[in-house]
C-alpha cells in the first residue's frame, strides 16, 4: 500500500498514464514559508521529446515566467478542474522550458481522519507541518510523463524539509534551512514535506552490501522513537533485498505528520504522529511502506489497466508477517479477508483490474485483500520457488518502468513454465467470487465403507477453482485438492478408513463468498452497504446530530435515516442510541436483544446480529451523547469486529462471533 491501512494517494491515479515520449528532467529551487503559507519556485524543465506536450500547474498557483528555448511563451493557459495547462506544440528537437511560479497553500486545518486527508488532495502549510502532494500539481509538470529531478529547498529557521530522493547536502545559516535533493530515476511526481523536525541519521550496510542512509524526521514529542524505527527499517530492507533484489535507492526516511496520514513514497514514508506512537506499527505497516520502494515506487503500476502494487505489497508484507508468526495467524488473516468480502453486497464490487486507488472500504477490499489472495492462490498453484523466481524476473525486467498485470503474468509464466492466462483473466477481469457448497454427502454404498461420496456445487456464473478438501476418517484427516469448473461435480475419494465428514476449504485458501455459517455478522457489513438505514433510537433531537455524524464517519455511503417509531425497513440496520432507549427499541420490534456479555461494559458498546436473508443489525449504544461522539475517531478502524466495548475513545474489548466451517457429515 502506498497508503497505510494501510498508503499513498498516487498522483491522481486515474490521470497518470504510461509516459509518452522521451524522458523529462526537472531542476527546481523552491522556497516555502509555512507561517505565511507562501511558496515560490523557479527552475528549468528539460523536455527531450519532439512531439506536442502539455505543461500543467495547480490552479491555486500563478505562473510568473514561462520561456521556451529562451523565448517567452505566447500560449494562453486553459483552466480545467484543479489546474492550468499550456499546450506546447511539436518541436524539431529537445526543449528547455524556464518557469517561475508562486502560490499560497491551504491552511493545515484539523482533519479528523485519514479519509479526510485523502479527500483534500491539496497542498497545505503550517509551522506544525506542511505537505504538498504531487496530485496537487504544486509545481509545473509535463502531464502524463515520468520525470527525474533535482530540487533545492529553502525554509525558515526551525523548519526542516525533504522530497523523495537522495539528500545531497543541507545547511543552516543566516536564519534559513537549505537542502538539495537528487532523484535520477524517472519518478511519478514530487511530494514536498516540511515541519519542525528533529533528524536522526544512521549509516548502514544492507544485506546486499549496499551503503544506505536511514533517517527519521520526527516532531520533538516523538523524537525518542527514532532509534527503534531505524532498527526496524534496516530489518525490512534486509528481508526484501534477500527476497527480491538490492534496495533500489540510497536512503529511506520515516517522517512524522501532524495529521493522521499514512503515505508511502520513494525513499520515505509519511505517517501521523499518533500512528507512529502505536506500538504495533513497526511490526506491521512500516514494512509495508518499505516494500513499496520496490512495488509501486520502483516499478510503477499502469493505472489504466489496474494497480497491482497494493495487492502484491499486502501479500508480501502484511500477510507474510502473519505467516512468519505461524499458520494460525495467517489463517486468521485469510478468514478476515473473506469476511470483509462477505460484507460487500453482491454486485457492489468491481473487478480487480479496475482498481486504481483506495477510495472507500469496498475498493480496499478488492484492491488490497482480494488482490493479495490472488497472489496466495497463484503461489499455491505454481509453488513457492517458481513464484519467487517470477517476482525477481518481474523486478529485473520492469525496474523504474510502468508495468501492468500482463507484465506480471508473463514473468510468472516464464518462471513456472505454463500458461497462466486463464487464471489471471478470471480473477482480474470478473467481479465477485465463487459461491461453493457441498451436497449429497454419503459414506459409501454397500461394499464401499472406505469411500467418501459427495458433490460440489456452485452458483452461476461458474468459476474454475482448485478446491481444498479435508476428509475426516475414523483414523485421522486426509487432505485433497480438486479442480472444480462446473456447476456441479460428483466426487468419490478412496480412503484407508471409513469417512466421518468432509470440510470445504477448511483453511480458507480460496477466494470465495463464504457461506452464512462461515461469516458471522461484522460491523463492516453496514459500513459498505449503500442500503444501510440509520435509526436513532433515543427520542427527542439531542442525539440526532452526533448519531448522524458518527454514521457518516464510519459508512462509505451516507445512510438514509428512518424514524424510530416506524417498523424498521428490510435493509441492513444501523441503530444508535442511549442504553435504555436501544433496549426498549429492540424489544418493541422483536429484534435480537443486547448480548448478555455486553451489559455494563464501558461507556459505549457496539455489536452486530444476523437478521436472516443477508441482513445485518449493527447497534451502537452509549451511556450518553458524549460516549457516542467519542467513537467518531476509533470506530471506523474496527469494521472486522462483531462486537466492541469502549471507555470514552479507548477500546477495552473486542471480538468476532464464532464461525462454523462448511463441514458435511458422511454418516
Amino acid at each position: 500500500m502506498r497508503r497505510l491501512a494501510a498508503a499513498l494517494v498516487l498522483a491522481v491515479a486515474a490521470e497518470v498514464a504510461a509516459p509518452q515520449g522521451a524522458p523529462v528532467a526537472l531542476d527546481f529551487a523552491v522556497r516555502l514559508d509555512p507561517a505565511s503559507r507562501e511558496l515560490h519556485g523557479r527552475g528549468v524543465i528539460q523536455l527531450d521529446a519532439r512531439g506536442p506536450a502539455v505543461l500543467a500547474l495547480g490552479a491555486r498557483f500563478e505562473m510568473l515566467r514561462l520561456r521556451i528555448d529562451g523565448a517567452p511563451s505566447s500560449a494562453p493557459p486553459t483552466l480545467r478542474e484543479n489546474r492550468r495547462s499550456w499546450r506546447l506544440p511539436a518541436a524539431s528537437g529537445p526543449r528547455r522550458i524556464e518557469v517561475e511560479w508562486r502560490g499560497t497553500l491551504a491552511p493545515l486545518g484539523a482533519a479528523v481522519s485519514h479519509r479526510d486527508t485523502l479527500a483534500r488532495l491539496e497542498p497545505v502549510a503550517d509551522p506544525r507541518g506542511s505537505f504538498a502532494p504531487a496530485a496537487a500539481v504544486w509545481y509545473p509538470e509535463i502531464e502524463g510523463a515520468l520525470a527525474s529531478y533535482r530540487l533545492a529547498l529553502e525554509l525558515p529557521a526551525g523548519q526542516k524539509g525533504l522530497v523523495p530522493g537522495r539528500l545531497v547536502e543541507e545547511s543552516e545559516r543566516d536564519g534559513r534551512y537549505r537542502a538539495r535533493f537528487d532523484f535520477p530515476q524517472p519518478a511519478e511526481g514530487i511530494q514536498l514535506i516540511a515541519g519542525p523536525y528533529r533528524i536522526e541519521t544512521r549509516d548502514v550496510q544492507s544485506w546486499s552490501g549496499k551503503q544506505l542512509k536511514l533517517r527519521t524526521y520526527f516532531h520533538p514529542e516523538i523524537a525518542a522513537l527514532g532509534a527503534g524505527y531505524l532498527d526496524a527499517v534496516q530489518r525490512y530492507i534486509g528481508l526484501y533485498e534477500s527476497w527480491i533484489d538490492a534496495y533500489p535507492f540510497t536512503e529511506f526516511s520515516v517522517v512524522s505528520s501532524p495529521t493522521p496520514t499514512g503515505f508511502g513514497m520513494p525513499t520515505l514514508t509519511y505517517l501521523g504522529i499518533d500512528v507512529l506512537r502505536l506500538p504495533f506499527i513497526r511490526a506491521t505497516s512500516l514494512g509495508h511502506e518499505v516494500l513499496h520502494n520496490w512495488w509501486g515506487n520502483g516499478v510503477y503500476p499502469d493505472y489504466a489497466r489496474g494497480d497491482w502494487s497494493e495487492g502484491l505489497t499486502t501479500f508480501m508484507a502484511d500477510y507474510t508477517y502473519k505467516e512468519r508468526a505461524g499458520e494460525a495467524s495467517a489463517r486468521t488473516m485469510r478468514l478476515e479477508w473473506l469476511r470483509d468480502f462477505a460484507a460487500v453486497p453482491p454486485g457492489a464490487d468491481r473487478p480487480v483490474a479496475e482498481f486504481t486507488a483506495r477510495t472507500h472500504a469496498t475498493s480496499q477490499i478488492v484492491g488490497y485483500s482480494k488482490a493479495a489472495m490472488i497472489f496466495l492462490m497463484l503461489r499455491d498453484r505454481i509453488g513457492p520457488d517458481a513464484f519467487n523466481d517470477g517476482l525477481r524476473r518481474f523486478w529485473r525486467e520492469q525496474r523504474f518502468r510502468v508495468a501492468s498485470w500482463d507484465d506480471l503474468r508473463r514473468a510468472f509464466q516464464a518462471a513456472a513454465g505454463g500458461d497462466l492466462e486463464p487464471f489471471f483473466a478470471q480473477w482480474l477481469a470478473r467481479p465477485g467470487a465463487p459461491s461453493i457448497r457441498i451436497e449429497r454427502g454419503e459414506a459409501g454404498r454397500p461394499g464401499e465403507a472406505r469411500r467418501a461420496r459427495f458433490a460440489l456445487a456452485q452458483e452461476a456464473p461458474v468459476w474454475s477453482v482448485r478446491v481444498p478438501l479435508t476428509v475426516r476418517t475414523e483414523r485421522g484427516e486426509v487432505a485433497r485438492v480438486v479442480d472444480f469448473s462446473s456447476a456441479r461435480a460428483a466426487l468419490a475419494i478412496d480412503l484407508d478408513a471409513p469417512p466421518v465428514s468432509v470440510t470445504l476449504d477448511p483453511d480458507f485458501r480460496v477466494f470465495r463468498r463464504l457461506g452464512p455459517e462461515e461469516a458471522p455478522p461484522i460491523l463492516r457489513q453496514v459500513m459498505v452497504d449503500p442500503a444501510t438505514t440509520l435509526i436513532v433510537a433515543s427520542p427527542g433531537g439531542a442525539l440526532i446530530e452526533p448519531a448522524a455524524a458518527l454514521a457518516a464517519q464510519i459508512a462509505d455511503y451516507a445512510p438514509r435515516r428512518e424514524p424510530a417509531e416506524a417498523p424498521p425497513p428490510l435493509t441492513p440496520l444501523l441503530v444508535i442510541g442511549l442504553h435504555e432507549d436501544v433496549d426498549a427499541w429492540l424489544a418493541r420490534f422483536a429484534l435480537p436483544p443486547r448480548p448478555a456479555s455486553m451489559r455494563n461494559r464501558g461507556s459505549a458498546q457496539v455489536w452486530t446480529s444476523a437478521l436472516g436473508a443477508g441482513r445485518v443489525l449493527a447497534v451502537i449504544s452509549g451511556r450518553d451523547a458524549d460516549a457516542i461522539a467519542a467513537l467518531a475517531r476509533p470506530l471506523p478502524h474496527y469494521g472486522r469486529q462483531s462486537w466492541l466495548a469502549f471507555e470514552g475513545a479507548r477500546l477495552i474489548d473486542q471480538g468476532v462471533w464464532p464461525a462454523r466451517p462448511l463441514e458435511l457429515p458422511l454418516r
